[in-house]
């Protein structure tokens, strides 16, 4: 998805409000608005999640996704990963991220979410000559389509397909209330340092970012997700 055809979703969207929506029997369930989380529950937005004055984080006890929607336009994200390198499974890459900003329900059944700017992640890649760093972390998202079920179990599932329509996983319904902070600026994201690294990937940071690069904590991470990373880079690099 090119940047330009996500800033027309994002100008297009503007202009569209909730009311707009017609819930038909795919997405009924009940209305999107709430807080939502991944398969373990563990990641969840607001109070007790990210810090944005501090840029910190408290880490879950598992990896996953949470998102929030209120019913006047804002969304808040915020996520926990480990991604494993099949060339080396030992350099499992962690990433803890949060944002926030305004959502569009779009008529056409897709979602965009467009971050007000002080969004910011820390990325602890230990085969990397930068280990533990934070950044900042603003991108506008595109989600095609989006679906609610009712499970038998556990209740409301949402579903979320992305730009190019792959879906993401299955989120539960953690309340009917969005869990956010507050819905403003949150983090000083003025005096920004843009740099290049010898591969040629480019990092934009704050200057409270840069200071805390070697102060930044080890992300924790849970010993199953970490077993499963690197049996599938073993398990790649064999293939």
């Amino acid at each position: 998805m090119h940047l330009l055809s996500l800033m027309s979703l994002a100008l297009a969207a503007s202009s569209i409000s909730a009311q707009d929506i017609v819930y038909d029997a795919a997405h009924n369930a009940t209305p999107i608005y709430g807080t939502w989380s991944t398969q373990s529950r563990a990641v969840v937005p607001g109070e007790g999640f990210a810090n944005p004055a501090q840029e910190s984080f408290t880490y879950p006890n598992n990896s996953g996704v949470g998102i929030s929607f209120s019913d006047d336009g804002w969304y808040e994200v915020a996520r926990y990963r480990f991604t494993s390198n099949a060339t080396e499974p030992n350099c499992i890459i962690g990433t803890v991220v949060w944002a926030h900003g305004h959502v569009a329900l779009l008529p056409n059944g897709s979602i965009v979410l467009t971050p007000i700017g002080d969004g910011y992640q820390q990325v602890q890649a230990p085969c990397a000559a930068t280990s533990n760093f934070v950044q900042n972390y603003n991108f506008t998202e595109l989600f095609v389509s989006w679906r609610i079920f009712e499970d038998p179990v556990d209740g409301p599932k949402l579903h979320l397909f992305q730009f190019d329509g792959s879906p993401v996983a299955p989120m539960f319904r953690l309340s009917a209330a969005p869990n956010m902070l507050p819905k403003r600026m949150l983090r000083n994201v003025t005096g920004q340092v843009v740099t290049t690294t010898s591969d040629g990937l480019v990092s934009t940071e704050t200057l409270v970012s840069r200071k805390k690069r070697s102060a930044a904590a080890e992300l924790p991470r849970p010993v199953a997700a970490v077993v499963g990373l690197i049996v599938l880079g073993m398990l790649s690099t064999v293939l």
